[in-house]
């Protein structure tokens, strides 16, 4: 067995100890923990925990070289690229179960809504928060010695992504956008009209049988994420073209509108598994954090992507007056950028302008920083898991997230 740790302050770590290898961003050091196991990974099985870069040591626990510290450097290790499809291996016969029941929900009542529907759940989506409820749900049924998955952690994965899809339906009246994922949007094909219908219905039957699972603490819980939904809408409306916007206020906005339901679907899933309360709020903080730096990436991404890969115009975001972290982080070094957000850029020409101005602001490598953080946070929020295939995948969709701006 090879247990391997890079020892630097800043980077990336790389850890092979049993059970796969990691690669955390920023983190430096790590303490693999082995204990016996009927699992074959020589003869040992690891639990690998992430700690500050104050510690000066990394012991082998149990009895196993207890006096002695080890730290390898991995400086020449390479780093491997993380695919979709690898990441929710684990999970694909629950989200193939979950693609099946989406249509039939939606269109069992409504058979006018069926269409749209196909519409939006044949959009290209990558089911990125049911896997996530999927994952979470395995991760913490293993700690809770559940031999496999509850009725109540499938359902909670359709509401979740029914709401969501109600929020991108909603999302794409108000932006008045046509385009969503490299295809056209419910409105542009069905109009407002129908879109507006079939995100309110996707809202009311995601309550539905969320009320039916008769868990109160979880309907507050999700309940609590549509209330955000609005939350959110309401502060991106009032805060358009604002050049005074602060860090603090796009991340709250950002919370609202992306990471509380995500939040909401790793702790949901926790939950159904019956662990501990602490371990539900580290879920809930995992699912905050990875929401957030998921978010940041997206606005960082609507800069240095083309239209073609976005599958909308770049910097659309910016054109409405959405300002977001590099757009932020770039007004306090480029004066010039002010003055043309503030204009609305009336000017030919100012778009483009104010685009190169974010980067030669620094915009977009200080929102990498930070979404580098709370990519950080996210994976010190799993330390409560123990180690498995579930919690690997947990980890590599953060860097997964991180490797569209690598």
């Amino acid at each position: 067995m090879m247990t391997s740790c890079r020892n630097i302050d800043l980077g990336t770590m790389m850890m092979a100890c049993g059970c796969g290898r990691r690669q955390f961003p920023s983190l430096a050091k790590t303490v693999c923990k082995f204990s016996s196991s009927n699992r074959s990974y020589g003869g040992l099985v690891g639990s690998c925990k992430a700690v500050p870069t104050k510690s000066k040591e990394i012991s082998l626990l149990n009895g196993i070289g207890q006096s002695q510290t080890v730290s390898f450097d991995l400086k020449q290790e390479s780093k491997q690229p993380i695919s979709l499809v690898t990441l929710f291996e684990l999970v694909a016969v629950d989200l193939q179960t979950l693609n099946d029941n989406l249509l039939s929900i939606v269109g069992a009542e409504n058979p006018v809504l069926i269409s749209a529907a196909e519409q939006i759940f044949g959009a290209g989506g990558k089911r990125m928060r049911p896997g996530l409820v999927f994952l979470v749900s395995h991760a913490t049924a293993e700690l809770a010695g559940l031999k496999e998955l509850t009725t109540e952690h499938r359902r909670l994965a359709e509401i979740i992504e029914m709401i969501h899809t109600a929020s991108l339906i909603h999302d794409d009246v108000l932006d008045e956008s046509d385009m969503r994922r490299g295809k056209e949007t419910v409105h542009e094909l069905f109009g407002t009209r129908v879109a507006v219908l079939a995100g309110d219905f996707m809202f009311a039957q995601a309550s539905w049988y969320l009320a039916n699972l008769e868990n109160l603490e979880v309907i507050k819980l999700i309940s609590q994420v549509i209330k955000d939904f609005a939350s959110g809408e309401i502060k991106q409306a009032s805060s358009l073209f604002d050049c005074d916007t602060k860090l603090d206020e796009y991340l709250l906005k950002s919370f609202y509108k992306t990471a509380s339901l995500v939040a909401a679907s790793t702790k949901g899933a926790a939950i159904f598994s019956r662990v501990e309360p602490d371990v539900t709020e580290q879920m809930y903080e995992f699912g905050k954090n990875l929401g957030l730096s998921f978010q940041i990436v997206d606005d960082i991404l609507d800069f240095t992507q083309s239209t073609e890969q976005l599958g909308k115009p770049a910097g659309s975001d910016l054109a409405k007056g959405n300002l977001t972290a590099p757009v932020i982080f770039a007004l306090e070094r480029e004066p010039r950028l002010r003055e043309i957000i503030e204009s609305e850029f009336c000017e030919a020409g100012s778009l483009e302008e104010a685009i190169e101005a974010v980067t030669k602001g620094g915009g977009i490598k200080r929102a990498q920083e930070l979404a580098r953080e709370k990519a950080d946070d996210a994976i010190k929020n799993l330390q409560c898991l123990p180690r498995s295939g579930f919690r690997s995948a947990l980890e590599d969709m953060v860097l997964y997230n991180l490797e569209r701006i690598d």
